[in-house]
């Protein structure tokens, strides 16, 4: 699988996704970048109950920054890109995009914190976790 596919994700607009004025609801746009990011881990073999279960370490996000450029409307199929911009001792910056047909509709860039389940108090990425980031970085 190569980076481009390991990083983007299709998603398709569904009337729940939209607002009275028939576009995506701009909450919604967080909702497509947490797909994204799961899935992308998930296609790198790192499944989040299975890391919460054997690490105690699960993600949560700790700032975001979006903007928006366009709309996108019902039965449009976006593509999320996501990519690693830091990797920090406990967290992950992330900055992701979403595009129809090549045009960019949304983009931001997330941080992620890597916590212990039990405390919720920030706790070190899994070493094993931390050198596969290491080597998808971009």
């Amino acid at each position: 699988m190569t980076q481009e596919q390991l990083s983007t994700l299709t998603i398709r607009v569904y009337y729940e996704d939209t607002d009275a004025g028939g576009v995506v609801f701009y909450g919604n746009y967080l909702k497509f970048f947490e797909r994204g990011r799961t899935e992308w881990l998930r296609r790198l073999g790192v499944n989040q109950s299975e890391l919460a279960a054997r690490e105690q370490r699960m993600f949560v996000v700790k700032t975001v920054e979006i903007q928006y450029r366009k709309p996108a409307r019902l039965d449009d199929l976006l593509t999320v890109h996501s990519k690693i911009t830091r990797l920090g001792h406990a967290s992950i910056d992330f900055q992701q995009s979403a595009t129809c047909g090549g045009e960019l509709l949304c983009e931001s860039t997330i941080k992620v914190c890597s916590v212990n389940t039990n405390t919720l108090r920030p706790a070190a990425l899994p070493r094993e976790l931390r050198t596969l980031l290491e080597k998808v970085q971009e």
